[in-house]
């Protein structure tokens, strides 16, 4: 296979992946459009405290919080027994989604392949744009931590263990779909770099060539695994806690200043972290839609709580 038919190959790939649909489930096992147009009243008279919808309309599985676990009566560690199957059914449907893809959804797979497309074929041209200077290496060194694992994974143990002391069941069901969900981005992350084994910034030419990366492939530049991670985590928060609006921007925000840190600091090319970003927030968009716990949308969230004893110019309502 030639280098440029594997890049397209790796493109429509990583396409393939914002397509996680389980098997048995896609977007025909919606209403038609004009019943779904129609207004609902049960849906305008949402809960406050309901969480935002998966966006590819997953199919609900077994939900990472179960009722039995609910006040700890199964133990603060027992919903960690059942991930290591959640994992695997999440994998089965990540990597063969491209068979059970529906006519209706290729436009996504175009789309995110031209994008990626277009970006790894600028890629030399947009890094030299940028200084390049050592105070700008330092300071994106220092920005990408918020992405690296030793960030992560304390932040979702926080989320869970927080959550687990205070009986706070979705913050608790937080971090446990965001340990899923690292773990499943971190698997198909380093599945493409396998693949793709792409040359970073600094390395071998600095041309970001595909099967030439000196450091071999578990150092491949495509995708950026930092990126990946943190948009998948924050592709969590964000629909666990779609109000007040700040949370999903701060998530998002900090999920930005990773990607464009990474890029900073000579680590990537603008096209490693696009792709890793798209796929981890498609990622995490699946797990939550597969894993969320329904009966939890009808609990007012902290934060909510929390900003009722707020006063910002009026007092803020519950």
């Amino acid at each position: 296979m030639t280098p440029r038919f594997a890049v397209v190959f790796l493109i429509l790939a990583a396409g393939a992946l914002c397509q996680t649909i389980p098997p048995g489930s896609s977007f025909s096992d919606q209403p038609p459009l004009e019943e779904r147009a129609k207004p609902d009243d049960a849906a305008q008279k949402k809960s406050e405290g309901e969480a935002q919808r998966s966006t590819l309309g997953v199919k609900p599985g077994p939900p990472v919080i179960k009722q039995k676990d609910m006040w700890d009566e199964t133990g603060f560690f027992h919903p960690f027994v059942r991930m290591p199957k959640y994992v695997l059914q999440d994998q089965k449907a990540i990597w063969t989604s491209p068979i059970h893809t529906t006519k209706a959804d290729v436009k996504y797979w175009v789309i995110f392949g031209a994008a990626t497309g277009a970006l790894v074929a600028t890629d030399r041209w947009t890094v030299k744009q940028l200084p390049n200077s050592a105070t700008q290496v330092s300071v994106s060194t220092w920005g990408s931590r918020f992405g690296s694992a030793y960030s992560l994974i304390p932040i979702s143990a926080g989320f869970y263990f927080v959550g687990t002391g205070t009986h706070e069941e979705r913050f608790r069901e937080t971090g446990l779909l965001s340990f899923e969900t690292l773990i499943d981005s971190s698997l198909v992350v380093e599945a493409v770099k396998l693949a793709a084994d792409r040359a970073r910034p600094l390395e071998s030419d600095g041309k970001g060539h595909f099967w030439d990366s000196p450091g071999g492939r578990w150092g491949s530049g495509f995708p950026s695994g930092h990126a990946i991670n943190t948009w998948a985590m924050a592709s969590v928060v964000a629909h666990q806690y779609p109000h007040p609006r700040i949370i999903p921007v701060i998530a998002y925000g900090l999920a930005a200043t990773v990607v464009v840190s990474r890029v900073g600091a000579r680590q990537h090319f603008p096209g490693d972290v696009v792709a890793g970003s798209a796929m981890g927030w498609f990622i995490g968009d699946y797990v939550y839609g597969r894993r969320h716990n329904r009966d939890l949308d009808q609990k007012r969230t902290v934060a909510q709580r929390v900003l009722d004893h707020v006063s910002i110019g009026t007092q803020l309502q519950p």
